[in-house]
């Protein structure tokens, strides 16, 4: 149920929009030829449910783990906010894991951003009856698609139905009062991609990063999409200066963090970028840099490797490199 959920907008630039009531769950593996290439190579085509598990955190907050983002999820008397919602092949399960949290339905979404692995569920919580939100420079992704280059391989994302797209977006920071936390919602420029949200939840001090802070190895920036890699460097720095040593941070992939883990992986950030200031400055051309692979003592592999084709630290240089000159 819903109940007493306020909605502050700080930039007073809200946008709302009335879904056009509900409609029914999308057709489940209808994914094209180009995508069903990409799941493959990651290796979730199928979608078995059973790599899907839950952690507790904390004042009704948990997390669930399985295929594309982690979820976090805030369960109680106002009902079911969840952050991300992954694949609507999966959402069955992910709707046991609420339940046995003692959830019944989503209410809610916050999507991080509009990539595929992050806000698919969309198409299945959408529909369901959940109101959905986003920044707003990701509501054209939502509306129009686009293609994620991931260098070796490419998502051709396809545009969402009505009712996956966010039906509320913000400008800056908007604020939600739900189920006894104070929910801020917070974009601190292009970073991952031009539309990222940073969720943190102020009482219980525990904020999801999505995909700004990846935890696997691979810090993917969509430079195709708005992202920059000094970008990513700003927004982290800035949640840097909210958190503290206590804060529980959930990353938009890998396992629940600290602000110690943070800072170690920001401090790589930046020696990546220096460094390729440096071979920027003297006009080398992007081969150039990737045989010197300047992140391979810092960013060597990653989980994703075999579905990319290419170690971590390539694909991130590539799209560092990217973003640093186009």
């Amino acid at each position: 149920m819903k109940r007493n959920l306020l909605l502050v907008c700080v930039c007073f630039l809200l946008v709302s929009c009335t879904n056009e009531g509900k409609g029914g769950l999308p057709e489940m593996n209808a994914y094209s030829d180009d995508q069903n290439y990409v799941l493959e190579r990651f290796q979730w085509l199928g979608f078995d449910p059973s790599i899907l598990y839950t952690q507790n955190l904390k004042d009704g907050l948990s997390v669930i783990f399985g295929y594309g983002g982690n979820i976090l999820v805030s369960v109680g008397d106002d009902g079911v906010l969840i952050v991300d919602s992954q694949f609507p092949e999966v959402f069955d399960t992910i709707l046991s894991e609420i339940r046995t949290l003692g959830g019944d339905s989503v209410d809610y979404v916050i999507n991080t951003h509009f990539h595929f692995d992050h806000a698919e569920g969309n198409r299945a919580f959408g529909p369901m009856g959940a109101d959905i939100i986003a920044h707003e420079n990701s509501l054209d992704y939502f509306k129009n698609g686009t293609d994620i280059n991931m260098v070796g391989v490419v998502w051709p994302q396809q545009p969402y139905e009505t009712l996956a797209i966010p039906s509320t977006t913000y400008k800056d920071e908007m604020s939600l009062n739900l189920n006894g936390h104070t929910i801020n919602i917070m974009h601190f420029g292009p970073a991952h991609t031009t539309g990222d949200s940073f969720i943190y939840f102020e009482e219980s001090n525990v904020i999801h990063m999505g995909d700004v802070a990846n935890l696997t190895g691979l810090p993917f920036i969509d430079a195709g999409n708005g992202g920059t890699l000094e970008g990513m460097i700003s927004s982290i720095r800035k949640v840097m200066d909210i958190i503290d040593d206590q804060t529980i941070v959930v990353p938009g992939h890998g396992e629940v963090s600290t602000k110690a883990d943070i800072e170690s992986y920001v401090s790589k950030l930046e020696t990546v970028r220096d460094r390729l200031l440096k071979l920027v400055e003297k006009e080398m051309t992007l081969e150039e840099v990737l045989e010197l692979d300047p992140a391979s003592d810092l960013f060597p592999s990653s989980p994703f490797d075999a579905g990319t084709g290419m170690p971590a630290s390539k694909m991130f240089v590539d799209r560092a490199y990217t973003s640093m000159t186009k």
